[in-house]
């Protein structure tokens, strides 16, 4: 359905008075999303996730690489064209209260998309509306409200159903029960996979919260100050990750292996990285515990590692696996994973 080629996404940083300097907030990523499947896009802040999912949703231009759409090169339209091709790729966003307009009805909100996109008017309008309040688990009522009458749970049901009013084959979501409490997270995520099924849509579900991905999606994309560093089967990647950033994403707080044991924890040195400052080699490398000197200035490339699943880490890759075994006398920086590729 969705196939993200190459996307690379820049943005020019003034410093000082004269000078500018550029951040690659997405640095050559390429990814697809199956038709009526969830890819989990999961990072720390700053990983540049939000910015690809605006990217696919063209709030931002890519600066190179194409996005496709059942072979519809989106990226090679400009604003205007794409307007008429705007209702199949939607988005949910963030904060349900910052993205409905306060001064539009339930009801405003949701035949806005449907009179743009679709061309609908009068009753079949009106149906059209409360069948999307159903969907969402909401009766008519709500149609005449206001979104600060509602709970956040309540706004972001809305947001859904606005994002699929259009009938669109992609939806990004940003995040979206990150604002919510944790009873009304579960009921969201329930109501995102039923209503999958019902509509045959593919998500691009954006995340730092690993267990949601673990429920929502059937393959993950971990991504690093702009670079993908690990994919594949999200069953595959969240029981054996190979490359350290999942290790320390997933190690973060305590939680018993198959065996019952507790899996060792990878701690990371310092704060999340300044991509303004990545060098040539892998971003994670000040950071890693496990870095070599070749790290800090070797690109890393994706390698095969199982069916599926692939890692840009040479270390756990086994590319220089002999120098690493010389300068830390044998230490297995990912266990028995290095022996899978």
């Amino acid at each position: 359905m969705l196939q993200i080629q190459n996307v690379s996404k820049y943005f020019r940083i003034k410093r000082g008075l004269w000078q500018t300097e550029l951040l690659r907030a997405v640095d050559n990523v390429s990814l697809t999303v199956p038709r009526g499947r969830t890819v989990g896009l999961v990072g720390e802040s700053g990983s540049g996730k939000t910015t690809l999912g605006r990217c696919v949703a063209r709030l931002h231009d890519p600066d190179r690489g194409t996005i496709l759409l059942d072979d519809l090169d989106l990226t090679a339209m400009s604003q205007r064209t794409f307007r008429s091709y705007r209702r199949l790729v939607q988005m949910v966003f963030q904060d349900p209260w910052e993205s409905l307009n306060p001064r539009m009805t339930v009801r405003e909100i949701l035949s806005e998309p449907l009179r743009f996109a679709l061309g609908m008017r009068a009753s079949a309008l009106r149906e059209r509306v409360e069948e999307l309040l159903v969907n969402m688990g909401l009766d008519a009522t709500f149609a005449d409200r206001y979104p600060h009458q509602l709970s956040g749970g309540q706004q972001q049901r809305v947001g859904i159903a606005r994002a699929l009013a259009p009938e669109p084959r992609v939806v990004v979501l940003d995040e979206p029960t990150a604002a919510l409490d944790v009873s009304v997270r579960a009921h969201i995520l329930r109501l995102l996979v039923q209503l999958q099924s019902r509509f045959d849509v593919s998500y691009l579900f954006i995340t730092h919260d690993l267990t949601t991905v673990r429920y929502v999606a059937q393959e993950v994309v971990v991504m690093y100050l702009g670079r993908v560093v690990e994919q594949g089967p999200t069953d595959q990647v969240m029981s054996d990750p190979v490359h350290p950033y999942t290790r320390a994403l997933l190690t973060a707080a305590p939680s018993l292996t198959r065996r019952g044991r507790i899996r060792e924890r990878v701690r990371l040195r310092g704060e999340v990285g300044n991509v303004l400052a990545a060098g040539p080699g892998c971003a994670l490398a000040p950071r890693c515990p496990f870095a070599t000197p070749k790290c800090h200035t070797t690109p890393q490339r994706l390698a095969d590692v199982g069916p599926g699943h692939r890692v840009a880490c040479g270390v756990a890759t086994g590319v220089w696996g002999e120098e690493h075994s010389d300068e830390r006398g044998g230490e297995d920086p990912v266990g028995n994973q290095a022996k899978v590729g």
